[in-house]
């Protein structure tokens, strides 16, 4: 039966100790799923197919580190009652296999139900098991990117430049699927006391889509203010009729000052990504030494309709107008000259401006912060030797066992210890009544978070029946661009108060909220928390019960001389190697798509942190510090090549603007009809032996066949080359476009009742929204629970609109909320409009 709190010491030596799970998981998305429990303790079991894993590589040993392994025939009878027997001493199933298997295996949920009524079980198939387009289909990484819309919608550069489509081997689905089955896996752990087990589908292209909403967000007739000098260049060739061609060099003419890489005395490149922040772009100046420049800039409030400004743009909103863009860049390129990037690093992280010098993967991995700070780990392989991996992904502040490390298993270690696990009581309870409803229900956050990673932490809760209360200040320090904009979508389903913490009136009353909640969500450095003063001690003295959930840039399980340093999602990409790879080398990185690739997947990470908090406080009652980071979650979607070793083989991944594929059988291809992707990475050369029209092709492995195909598949249209492959491991897609995935899928918020667990893709339009606009954004949908409830969360409030409200739930009597808005220790809104003009 599930394990409570009488039943193991309260002194537990790790979050999830106590928790069994059998990982059936292949190639990337359940791997990571297991690999998370396992560096957060739980005993995860991985079971492999007679012959060993089908992923023989050593990114598959990295991810399968704490995992102990033991091969099951399952197409056997014998198989099948073995791994049965295993379910009843476990608490969690993780699978990826297609839609189907484990039921013909005679393993479906049903049956696992059956065997262990309490148990979680989690599946994440490419696409969703209900949807008929994509029956059959062979849902490699790729195949999953390409349709949706990865590989069409990479980056306002690649648009300008007129590369389309661009390949990438990041993976994106399957690290925001494992994000998404992590936080759910764990959110029904906590709910099993009171709603038994569940079974949850996690379809990879749905996580994916929700990972990019930022890119595919729609707002009708979008002020001009909010567009960056790239979309509206853009816009302009296309009303004039003009080709997209620009090189990487004259796009520098289209990048705003504070959002782009600048080369240093050494050479190295140095990314600045300090734009939308009130004082972050004075801040880079005169670190710079240019305070005599930044005397002359325009600085007034970002949140004044354009008809009202005094001037044509204001250092506190993004972008830089175009009068004064070329002569702050060109200020900036000077400057940076002066020193080498490591100098401008140190100076930079003291003076808390945001940037960050350019890495490779391989460069990031032998950092001295990301090893000082457990960013990075070492763990000894019996096959390898020392070798360097990512870090946690999420991780508690107190676990000492975070970072020690045991490397992937040998195959089959575990039958020796099988007949002792065996021999285990069951973890079967029959006296549970099963309850539907939210697995958060009645969960109280009070969420202290801006900008996009940690808004994205409430607004996820929120889907599973947390009740989240936003502060923020009563004078915004962030501009509307990335605090409504992009609010939006990270600001639904929450209650919102202007507070001023540099008044006591204010202060008192965030101490009055702090003593009602259950969970506090800030997105900030160690010392701007104890800033606040929240720290660790005057948590736990107001409720030890209470958890903290922090996300920042590059703060780690251990402190490391950058942990302090500020950073956003782009900083994330360039410090660990995502730009450099994109861009195809460090003389031309670029930021991977547009907007929150990290930022989204660092929120969801803090709510797995949070998911094993919630967990621990159930086990034992205390509270504690629930960690992710930007970093950390760029080491995830880079997650197949974030480790070294003396004598790794070169770190030579496709990358640059110009890859379509990796190799022949992994390849994006034109058709007669359009663009479409070929995945054929096991199969290969048999997978063609079965088309005719592919027969009597060259057997090779390079250029030659690359474009041996290209020819053939010119000759035909999608649909017959899909047709063609359809329910084999190999497949072809059409390549998608984020937009068009979300047109699509898009349905009226007027319409009614919403579906979003009918296809993989759903996107809706609120058109009854109170800014006035209707906003298409992505549905909640990746996460799709057999019994628990998943709520679509209201429309993001207008900052302030429910200050009065929260303080009298406080206990403040109307004249008392009236002297706080007029000394101004609490405030209604920011602007007169929901979205300033």
């Amino acid at each position: 039966m599930p394990l409570h709190e009488k039943d193991i010491p309260v002194m537990q030596s790790r979050p999830l100790s106590h928790i069994r799970v059998l990982d059936f998981g292949h190639y990337l998305a359940g791997p990571l799923v297991g690999m998370m429990l396992a560096d957060l303790g739980a005993d995860v079991i991985r079971i492999d197919p007679p012959g060993g894993p089908r992923w023989r590589d050593p990114a598959f040993d990295m991810l399968s580190r704490g995992k102990r392994a033991l091969t099951i025939d399952l197409k056997t009878n014998a198989g099948r009652i073995m791994a049965l027997d295993l379910v009843r001493r476990s608490d969690v199933v993780i699978e990826n296999f297609r839609p189907g298997v484990m039921t013909r295996l005679g393993l479906g949920p049903e049956t696992q139900k059956q065997a262990n009524p309490t148990i979680v079980s989690l599946s994440l198939p490419g696409f969703s098991s209900n949807d008929p387009e994509f029956e059959g289909l062979a849902a490699w990484e790729a195949v999953i990117a390409a349709r949706t819309g990865q590989f069409t919608d990479m980056g306002l550069n690649r648009r300008l430049m007129g590369i389309n489509p661009s390949f990438t081997p990041l993976g994106l689905a399957s690290a925001y699927g494992a994000a998404f089955g992590t936080m759910s896996v764990l959110f029904a752990l906590i709910a099993r006391d009171r709603s038994g087990g569940d079974h949850i589908e996690v379809p990879l292209a749905s996580a994916l889509l929700e990972g990019l909403v930022y890119n595919c967000e729609q707002i009708e007739d979008y002020p001009e203010r909010y567009k960056s000098p790239r979309e509206v260049e853009l816009e302009r060739r296309a009303k004039s009729g003009l080709k997209n061609d620009l090189s990487y060099a004259q796009l520098s003419e289209f990048l705003d000052p504070f959002y782009r890489t600048y080369a240093c005395a050494d050479g190295r490149g140095f990314y600045v990504v300090a734009g939308s922040i009130a004082n972050h772009p004075a801040r880079v100046l005169r670190t710079l030494g240019l305070d005599d420049l930044l005397a002359e800039l325009p600085d007034f409030d970002a949140y004044l309709d354009s008809k009202d400004w005094p001037d044509e743009w204001s250092l506190r909103n993004y972008p830089v107008g175009v009068r004064d863009r070329a002569r702050i860049s060109d200020a900036m390129k000077t400057a940076f000259r002066t020193r080498p990037s490591h100098e401008w690093e140190e100076l930079f992280g003291s003076a808390k401006a945001p940037a960050t010098a350019q890495r490779s993967t391989r460069e990031w991995l032998g950092d001295p912060h990301a090893i000082a700070s457990g960013l990075v780990v070492e763990v000894e392989d019996p096959r390898y030797g020392p070798m360097r991996q990512m870090g946690n992904v999420a991780w508690l502040d107190d676990d000492a066992g975070a970072l020690a490390k045991r490397a992937g298993p040998i195959e089959d270690d575990l039958r020796r210890d099988l007949a002792a696990i065996l021999a285990e009581p069951t973890r079967v309870s029959s006296g549970i009544e099963e309850r539907a409803g939210a697995w958060l229900g009645g969960l109280k956050v009070l969420d202290l978070t801006n900008v996009i990673a940690g808004p994205t932490i409430g607004s996820t809760l929120v889907r599973f029946g947390a009740e989240v209360t936003l502060v923020q200040p009563v004078e915004p320090s962030v501009d509307p661009w990335n605090a409504v904009v992009f609010g939006l979508h990270s600001q639904r389903g929450k209650d919102s108060i202007l507070l001023d913490l540099g008044s006591e009136a204010g202060r008192n009353a965030l101490w009055k909220l702090v003593a009602q909640s259950d969970v506090i969500t800030m997105n900030c450095t160690d010392q701007q928390r104890e800033a606040l003063g929240l720290s660790e001690a005057r948590l736990k003295a107001i409720n030890p019960r209470l958890i903290l959930v922090q996300l920042d840039a590059f703060g780690g399980p251990r402190r490391g001389p950058k942990s302090d340093h500020l950073g956003y999602d782009d900083l994330a990409q360039a410090a660990t190697g995502v730009m450099t790879r994109f861009g195809g080398g460090p003389e031309t990185p670029e930021e991977h798509a547009h907007f929150g690739t990290i930022d989204a997947l660092t929120g969801y990470c803090a709510c797995v942190a949070l998911g094993a908090a919630l967990e621990r406080l159930r086990m034992t009652g205390n509270g504690g510090i629930a960690r992710a980071a930007l970093a950390a979650s760029g080491e995830m979607i880079q997650a197949q090549f974030m480790y070294d070793f003396e004598g790794r083989n070169p770190f030579d991944e496709p990358s640059g603007r110009d890859v379509r594929g990796w190799g022949p059988f992994y390849h994006c291809y034109k058709a007669s009809d359009g663009w479409m992707f070929f995945a054929a990475p096991t199969e290969r050369q048999a997978a063609l032996e079965r088309v005719p029209e592919l027969a009597g092709m060259p057997n090779e492995d390079g250029a030659i066949m690359t474009d041996a195909l290209a020819a053939r598949f010119a000759t035909k249209p999608i649909s017959f080359w899909a047709k063609a492959f359809a329910g084999s491991s190999s497949g072809v897609v059409p390549l998608g476009s984020l937009h068009q995935t979300r047109e699509d899928g898009l349905v009226l918020e007027s319409s009614g009742q919403i579906d979003i667990r009918d296809a993989t893709f759903r996107a809706i339009r609120h058109d009854q929204h109170p800014m006035g606009r209707w906003v298409d954004l992505v549905a909640p949908n990746a996460v799709r629970p057999s019994k628990a409830a998943i709520t679509i969360p209201d429309a993001a409030p207008k900052y302030g609109r429910d200050t009065r409200s929260i303080l009298a739930r406080l206990g403040y009597a109307e004249s008392e909320i009236q002297a706080m808005m007029d000394e101004g220790a609490a405030g209604e809104s920011w602007a007169e409009n929901y979205l300033p003009e």
